[in-house]
């Protein structure tokens, strides 16, 4: 493939342009995101492309992206990323499913005490020159309830450390999870807003998920309950939750995304939330610390390196996972495919056919999609990998020497 062209976007963490570079990739890195246009222009001999959360990577730049070999998600979420096309192009995508966990929870149990003592009240208050000593609306957090919507790695996690610090936890996540310590599942969201004094989204991105908490949700609330969301900014219908705040309904809010995010530090910010009592807006960075964004950059760095290097796609969010090593033959040949009947056979057949023979084979299969990865001895013919290339279900043949 020769020399390897990388473009970092968003201001990722210098460590994963040290990995790239390392393995003698060539690497581009841009502080902001880019739109449409700008992005599928800038692909040209692109091989490797890293984005956060702004970049949206749509069917549409995916089609002009003819050097794209794979995509890497510096964060949690890929809904930013047209996954089916990607696959489609044989173009591999993986994130960082667990490396800014511990940054989310903190900063979760952090604006959830902010919140029960109306830190943000006392502050603006005397920065404004006025002593507002008083305890009225202030409480503990020790024996109030939190309700977890979504019980995944970052709810099972603030489950655990809200418990440390004395909350009840009551979860609902639609999918069947084992409660952490002593924490009760809901049968249903209505169920957890009846008993919950403090409400926090981790939801995922999927398009189901649009506006999934609005008017109703907010009016089942307790009085005066609190709402995080660190998920998802179109989850939530923030229209509704201004209502919600305005008319005491919701004593608080802490909103970390939103549906329509600024895509250049630096950049005006709008939003019906600003100016309202007890709320605390942060510029989408749940998992913005030094620590998190070093391992992410790390983590995802390694992935791509890997599926270079060796053609594993371990924790690959759109491909078959297969976890490989270095190769044990002359040639490593990596072949995407349509999953249909008697492609395997039909690979084995070109190989005999050219007297090739396999040192070593894997294959995985994920819905309508197939990778097998074979080891080869010496003698690899330049027809035989024609032919292979040319099948009728081939997505994308990958030769690694």
């Amino acid at each position: 493939m020769g020399v390897l062209h990388a473009l970092l976007l968003e201001n990722l963490h210098p460590l994963a342009t040290t990995l790239l570079r390392s393995d003698g990739t060539e690497v581009t890195t841009r502080t902001g995101a880019m739109d449409t246009a700008e992005l599928a222009s800038s692909l040209k001999g692109v091989e490797l492309l890293g984005i956060r959360s702004k970049t949206q990577v749509t069917r549409e730049v995916i089609e002009q992206a003819d050097d794209l070999v794979a995509i890497g998600a510096f964060c949690i979420g890929t809904n930013q990323i047209d996954l089916q096309a990607a696959a489609e192009r044989g173009i591999a995508v993986f994130n960082a499913p667990f490396s800014n966990t511990r940054s989310v929870v903190e900063l979760a149990v952090a604006e959830i005490i902010a919140l029960t003592r109306r830190l943000t009240e006392r502050d603006r208050a005397l920065h404004e020159g006025v002593w507002d000593k008083s305890a009225e609306g202030a409480h503990e957090v020790r024996g109030r309830t939190l309700g977890i919507v979504g019980y995944g790695n970052i709810g099972t996690q603030l489950s655990v450390l809200a418990e440390s610090i004395g909350m009840s936890v009551v979860f609902y996540d639609s999918a069947e999870k084992l409660a952490l310590g002593n924490a009760r599942r809901m049968s249903s969201l209505d169920e957890l807003l009846a008993v919950a004094d403090v409400v926090t989204l981790h939801v995922d991105g999927r398009a189901g998920n649009a506006g999934f908490f609005g008017r109703a949700q907010f009016e089942r609330m307790r009085d005066g309950a609190l709402f995080l969301n660190l998920s998802r900014g179109f989850v939530v219908d923030y229209v509704a939750l201004r209502e919600a705040i305005e008319s005491g309904r919701v004593g608080g809010a802490a909103i970390d995304v939103f549906p329509e995010e600024p895509k250049r530090r630096g950049d005006p910010f709008t939003s019906d939330l600003r100016g309202l009592p007890n709320v605390i807006l942060t510029p989408h960075i749940g998992g913005s610390t030094e620590e998190a964004q070093e391992a992410i950059g790390q983590f995802v760095a390694n992935k791509l390196r890997d599926y270079i290097s060796h053609g594993s796609t371990m924790l690959s969010v759109n491909l078959p996972n297969l976890a490989l090593d270095a190769r044990t033959g002359a040639h490593r040949l990596t072949h995407l495919h349509h999953n249909t009947p008697g492609v395997l056979a039909g690979i084995n057949q070109v190989f005999a056919d050219h007297g090739v023979n396999i040192d070593g084979q894997l294959l995985a299969t994920k819905g309508e999609f197939g990778y097998v990865v074979t080891d080869v001895a010496a003698g690899l013919a330049p027809d035989a990998v024609q032919i292979l290339a040319s099948m009728d279900q081939t997505i994308r043949l990958r030769v690694l020497s």
